[in-house]
């Protein structure tokens, strides 16, 4: 049911696609291509058993912790517009 100025499916469309931009952002830091034997930020050995896990990994565990910190959250945000930011 939709109300207002949207049509019947409106909402779910935009979940839908808020979705799909997030597991393709996600996606698109994947690492790719062949694992390195050691990190290339310190210099540590990467384990084998984490080079099996994650192909194409390029970081010790410590290393890739601290990047996805400073990285923090994505700041989701609806790229269709919400209707809060349409009655502003």
């Amino acid at each position: 049911m939709a109300g207002g100025w949207s049509r019947d499916g409106a909402v779910q469309e935009q979940i839908d696609a808020s979705v799909e931009d997030a597991i393709e952002q996600a996606r698109s830091r994947l690492p790719r291509g062949e694992s390195l034997s050691h990190c290339e930020e310190c210099g540590e050995a990467i384990p084998q058993a984490r080079r099996e896990a994650i192909p194409g990994v390029r970081l010790c565990v410590a290393c890739q912790t601290e990047r996805d910190k400073r990285q923090g959250a994505s700041a989701g945000y609806n790229r269709r517009g919400s209707k809060d930011s349409q009655l502003r």
